[in-house]
């Protein structure tokens, strides 16, 4: 997470600024699957992702950042922006950021394979495609960086979010340790030798996710009550559920925990847009508005009918817009993120002028229950996709434990996987069919697609791309093949998929 040196700030419009910088090469193939650039508006942006120090509890970390010249983490892009963004890596060793939520030309993912080439240290490459409006992120796609905090908003408002009469608040959830991540995976039985780029191209040692090597010298390491996660008793017949792979030091909301949260002020009887990012590489939160209701109006950037409550599950690399009207009387009013199956919490606060701000505990007093799909079944996109009988129609078991350390795809690590063939133009429906013990946000690149049934029963649910399998459970989703390339289709548990719980969505004829 990279709110760092702006922290206390709203995200609000990204800065322009210019530098030159060329995309790798790009086979001729590719190039003549890209739609053709729309005018650009305005001067590319800038951003750099480096190093920078974090205090977390009193203590220092050297974890990474994505900013813009002036320190502010990601972008905010306002509507007919062109996505023009010049990357420059200052990170000192490779690198590569995934525009999650995005739907870019493949070449432009952000991604390392054969096609597409890291990002070395000290070089910059330019981005440029026409944006997907709604609440996304960025992040690494390389190694373990994205838990060392390589991640940072990427917001793109549409005109009616430039017309809406509320406040914008971006809030980026993590999960922080200051161990080393590698040894955090090696400390579970998964494979941490060799790794390195998060490359498509070859198959890796093992069938496990090919990831080189990295450079872990300047992670800090500190204690961290670390084991296999809690268990939690699962579904009928004596089945076991596992929660939380690891333990860590501390959870963060925009880079900060409880003891020093951010303290956002707000208009009495205002309306907030709050712009909730999990961007956690193992944690799952439910998000509690504690005496506020709210309504969710989007999910992974996509509009849906309202749904009201105060607390939303919200797995990793999904997002929710949660649209909320302050008490006209005022006051403070904690937003919190619980950790699904245990105590600990993190979150800010949206404060009155002249409210008094109390001091809000890290740990809960109970833990809280397991992600479902409660949530999932009342989404109801506003803009579906259209009615339309599936050309292709695929199940796709989710499989893995916890000891061994290793999750897979229908028995199947990255490597010696089985691709999912596509020919342009199909509407493809995919059924993930969770066989394990543990549950899985399952998020597909280059796409959106809509959840169509929860379980073998139809609901005319949310587009999104990152859609959470429960234990057990079953999610049917459809989207239409329009964006040629190899596209990554894997949990968003960075540590399964770095242990191989990963495939690809490959176009007919795509090398």
């Amino acid at each position: 997470m990279t709110l760092a040196l702006s922290r206390r700030r709203l995200l609000s419009t990204a800065v322009a600024g210019g530098c030159a910088a060329l995309l790798p090469a790009i086979p001729r193939s590719v190039l003549a699957a890209a739609p053709a650039a729309s005018p650009v508006v305005g001067e590319a942006l800038r951003l750099t992702v480096d190093r920078r120090t974090l205090e977390v509890n009193g203590k220092a970390a050297s974890v990474f950042g994505i900013r813009q010249p002036d320190g502010t983490p990601g972008l905010a892009l306002d509507p007919g922006r062109r996505f023009l963004v010049d990357l420059a890596n200052r990170a000192g060793e490779e690198t590569v950021i995934h525009w999650h939520g995005q739907t870019p030309p493949y070449v432009q993912d952000g991604v390392a394979d054969r096609n597409r080439p890291a990002i070395r240290d000290g070089e910059s490459v330019r981005y440029d495609f026409a944006p997907r409006t709604g609440t996304h992120w960025m992040h690494s796609h390389h190694g373990l960086q994205e838990q060392q905090l390589m991640a940072a908003p990427l917001v793109v408002r549409s005109e009616d979010d430039q017309r809406a009469d509320e406040q914008e608040v971006t809030l980026l959830l993590h999960d922080f340790t200051f161990r080393d991540p590698a040894e955090i995976l090696a400390s579970l039985g998964g494979a941490s030798g060799g790794m390195g780029h998060g490359g498509h191209g070859a198959a890796p040692a093992q069938g496990a996710m090919d990831h080189g090597s990295m450079n872990h010298g300047s992670m800090n390491h500190g204690s961290m009550a670390q084991g296999s996660g809690h268990d939690m008793a699962g579904m009928a017949g004596g089945m076991t559920m596992d929660l939380n792979d690891v333990d860590y030091d501390a959870y963060l909301a925009n880079d900060r925990t409880l003891a020093d949260p951010e303290v956002l002020r707000v208009e009495r009887g205002g309306r907030v847009r709050l712009r909730v990012i999990n961007g956690a590489t193992t944690t799952a939160f439910h998000l509690d508005l504690g005496r506020l209701t709210g309504q969710v109006v989007a999910a992974d950037g996509n509009p849906v009918h309202p749904v009201a409550g105060s607390r939303f599950g919200i797995s990793m690399g999904q997002r929710l817009d949660i649209r909320l009207t302050l008490p006209a009387e005022g006051g403070a009013f904690p937003i919190l993120a619980l950790r699904e199956g245990a105590v600990q919490r993190t979150g800010l606060i949206l404060a009155t002028p002249g409210a008094a701000v109390e001091k809000v505990a890290a740990v809960g007093q109970a833990a809280t229950d397991a992600l479902d799909l409660s949530l999932e079944r009342q989404l109801v996109a506003i803009a579906p996709l259209p009615t339309r009988v599936a050309d292709l129609s695929r199940r796709m078991r989710l499989t893995g434990s916890m000891s061994p350390y290793v999750w897979s795809l229908d028995g199947l690590t990255f490597g010696a996987h089985r691709p999912l063939l596509v020919r342009q133009g199909q509407r493809v429906e995919l059924t993930f069919e969770n066989a394990s013990m543990m549950a899985h946000p399952m998020h597909l690149h280059g796409h959106h697609f809509q959840v169509v049934a929860v379980d073998g029963h139809p609901v005319a649910g949310a587009v999104r791309d990152t859609v959470l399998v429960p234990m057990m459970g079953s999610v049917t989703v459809a989207f239409d093949a329009d964006n040629p390339g190899r596209w990554p289709l894997h949990c968003h548990n960075l540590l399964h998929m770095a242990t191989g719980m990963m495939t690809e969505v490959v176009y007919e004829g795509f090398v």
